[in-house]
């Protein structure tokens, strides 16, 4: 058995030497971080480090969970989670789709350089033309000019909040989401197009009973990736769109623990939110796994 994997080193060296950069990346910025989690049940001084520092168990747990606006704040969260996991999420494949069925290969690169670019954005820039489009002399106000409605400061608006969370994810990242469905489908064999062809299945047929389901087992493990970021909603994103007059809507996990956690430099607490929102990522990860099991015998394990 040994000789066996010596000999696939030899055969496959180059490979294994492509994904040393990788590992190296993963081991520093991703596991050896992880050491830094127990910082959560201490009250962790600079001075001290983190071995120094006292143990004090659940306290900075038992402090969230008292925060007398944590019920609003999570559940801001969680409505945030929500609407771009049923909202988002599903734009990609359908533009993915909808691009296969382009036949004119320089339309289709086209359509596809101008869906990746706003991706290369980042999102102080896609806030900075939100808040324009949206303001008292903006694109929005003009047409609602020209339809006799007075003007609307949308961005202070606790009722435009989310629409607009939901509207900018989309233009930003769903057409850099088609990269992965599009490779996927290109995967396809043709024969199987050309069969359903010759049987008369319309386009409309063939994406239902040949590209949607071959495309199924991608969409699960990108669907569970995605669900295991569910509390994690991008900070940047969302405090670069809040406003005070939003905030009843729109303070989530990631701006709270930048407010107590960071700016008032209370890095222990920061990291007991960082660890319950990993925690709640993985049982939904693992709750999620089980099922797609049980829908195409396919998982991430």
């Amino acid at each position: 058995m040994r000789s066996r994997y010596v000999e696939r080193m030899k055969v496959f060296w180059p490979l294994y030497v492509m994904a040393i950069p990788g590992m190296i990346f993963l081991l520093i910025f991703k596991y050896i971080p992880l050491l830094g989690s127990m910082i959560a049940f201490k009250d962790y001084s600079v001075f001290k480090g983190f071995i120094d520092s006292p143990w004090v168990g659940l306290k900075h747990f038992e402090k969230l969970f008292h925060y007398p606006d944590f019920v609003r704040v999570f559940s801001n969260t969680l409505i945030l989670g929500f609407l771009k996991i049923v909202l988002v999420f599903p734009i990609p494949i359908l533009l993915a789709l909808m691009m296969n069925e382009v036949r004119k290969s320089a339309l289709k690169k086209g359509v596809q350089t101008a869906l990746y670019i706003p991706h290369f954005l980042s999102w102080v820039i896609v806030s900075g033309i939100v808040f324009d489009i949206f303001s008292l002399s903006g694109l929005f106000n003009i047409v609602l000019g020209w339809f006799g409605h007075d003007p609307i400061l949308a961005m202070q608006d606790s009722a435009y909040f989310r629409p607009v969370y939901v509207l900018t994810a989309i233009w930003r990242d769903a057409g850099w989401g088609t990269v992965v469905y599009m490779a996927a489908i290109s995967g396809i064999d043709p024969q199987l197009y050309e069969s359903a062809m010759m049987d008369g299945a319309s386009r409309f047929k063939q994406i239902r009973h040949i590209t949607f389901p071959l495309l199924l087992p991608t969409v699960l493990v990108l669907f569970l990736l995605e669900i295991g970021n569910f509390l994690d909603l991008g900070f940047d994103q969302v405090f670069n769109l809040l406003t005070p007059m939003t905030y009843s809507v729109g303070d989530i996990l990631d701006t709270y623990v930048y407010r107590t956690g960071i700016q008032q430099a209370q890095y222990s607490f920061a990291t007991a939110v960082g660890l319950f929102q990993s925690v709640i990522g993985f049982v939904l990860v693992y709750i999620f796994n089980r099922m797609s099991k049980k829908i195409s015998d396919g998982g991430l394990w």
